[in-house]
């Protein structure tokens, strides 16, 4: 119910943000008989901030056309590789006419960069995205809105984002003979997870994986986020934050965790930080400081954008990850392609070299908690093992930002090259056949596991 009262809402807001838009711009405009308003500028930015407060937040583009490669502009071409129910995986292809450079570009490495299932789309991460780009192949994870996956795609749980990690792995080796993985918050779970299972299964593990401000083990300086999800039963999200997707989507009916509860439990995080962010927006409008209020815009508008989470993923990583700590307590089974169990074992790991980045000041995966993935996977020689501390940087600055771009990313970069040596035979993945089959015995095993 509380879905349809905030499409309800929404849909009443519209047509006043949208008179709120065009105010702005008329009492902004110097040949308008409003704009002569002495007090026109304070009500052309009150009418602004109106339509910033009211309007629908859409999902963002990436937008990244070109990049800077040793000095020579190099095209991007954004194109989606692989289109699954849930998300698809995108890649960005570099074009160059200069030789040499095109030369350089196809000795680089091949990256998949696994974007967080949190409320956020994944360009959020175009910062990471386009600092990547210049060294390296970059694929990542669009994950899908859940409102807008029709039932009639099946259900989508951790076990399925787990199978996604693999697959596209798997895609990559197929392309490049091995990969390198990152993963950036949420995703550090299912990867570690998946590249775990490739492990124990004897099948060629990616080069390196780097990951980045994630719950490995949520119980290390437990942040806001964790004490909500340890301290509430799992019978409490399931009645309290799963609601139905209303019939004006193509998802209509489905089980969701709704972005606009994310979004609102970010904003409660910090509000008076975005309090004062929008009163200084106001002030800048006033001011004609069009730098500031630019970046205030492109700043809320990745923020506002947020997508719904389906219900059984959500709540099992509310369950795995933050409930009974399944992946450092050794008691993770994850339902394969075949229907059957298989215990995650980050020990069988032993060539993937790995990588592990914090922020001091981190409010949202605490200190210690990525770091942990060093313990599970204690075969790993150390001299294949690293871990960072970025001093004076909080969750989005360890991949977005000054930081990101002139401390945590010569160090990616580093390390990948390290360790940019593998097999180089292309790895075949699993039969169509059993691919096909995979839904239904993933649901037969859900079933008899209930």
């Amino acid at each position: 119910m509380l879905y349809h009262i905030y499409e309800a809402q929404r849909n009443v807001m519209e047509p006043f943000a949208d008179f709120a838009q065009a105010a702005s711009k008329l009492y902004s405009n110097p040949l308008s008989p409003f704009g002569q308003n002495p007090f026109a500028q304070r009500v052309s930015a009150s009418y602004d901030l109106m339509y910033r407060l009211w309007k629908d937040y859409e999902k963002p583009e990436f937008g990244i056309t070109t990049v800077d490669v040793d000095g020579t502009p190099v095209a991007i071409h954004e194109r989606v590789e692989l289109d699954k129910p849930f998300c698809e995986l995108r890649r960005f292809k570099r074009f160059s006419d200069d030789p040499a450079t095109l030369a350089r570009l196809k000795q680089q490495p091949a990256v998949l960069i696994v974007a967080p299932l949190s409320g956020h789309y994944a360009t959020l991460l175009r910062d990471t995205v386009r600092t990547m780009l210049q060294d390296h192949k970059v694929y990542i994870t669009d994950w899908k809105n859940a409102r807008l996956v029709p039932l009639d795609q099946g259900e989508f749980h951790l076990d399925d984002y787990v199978g996604y990690v693999q697959e596209f792995i798997r895609h990559l080796q197929a392309s490049y003979g091995n990969c390198h993985v990152i993963s950036v918050c949420q995703p550090t779970v299912p990867v570690l997870a998946a590249v775990s299972l490739m492990a124990s299964r004897g099948e060629v593990t990616p080069l390196t994986m780097t990951m980045m401000g994630g719950p490995i083990d949520a119980r290390k300086s437990p942040t806001a986020v964790n004490n909500l999800a340890m301290n509430k039963s799992y019978e409490w999200f399931e009645n309290n934050v799963i609601y139905r997707v209303p019939t004006t989507f193509p998802g209509a009916g489905r089980r969701v965790y709704p972005g606009f509860l994310q979004h609102t439990g970010f904003v409660a995080m910090n509000p008076d930080r975005h309090l004062s962010s929008h009163y200084d927006y106001f002030r800048n409008l006033i001011q004609g400081d069009d730098a500031s209020t630019e970046a205030h815009r492109k700043f809320y508008d990745e923020y506002n954008a947020v997508l719904d989470m389906d219900a059984d993923y959500y709540l099992d990583t509310i369950r795995v990850v933050f409930q009974e700590f399944a992946l450092v307590n050794g008691t993770w089974d994850v339902i394969n392609d075949e229907g059957e169990l298989e215990r995650v074992r980050p020990e069988d790991i032993r060539t993937t070299a790995h990588f592990t980045i914090e922020g001091e000041l981190d409010d949202i995966s605490g200190s210690g908690q990525t770091e942990a993935a060093h313990a599970l996977c204690c075969n790993v020689p150390k001299s294949r093992q690293k871990h960072l501390e970025v001093k004076g940087a909080g969750h989005y600055g360890i991949f977005s930002g000054r930081r990101w771009r002139e401390v945590v990313y010569p160090q990616v970069r580093d390390f990948i090259l390290q360790f940019n040596e593998g097999p180089s035979v292309p790895v075949r993945g699993r039969n169509g056949a059993a691919a096909d089959a995979a839904p239904a015995a993933k649901k037969a095993r859900r079933a008899a596991a209930a």
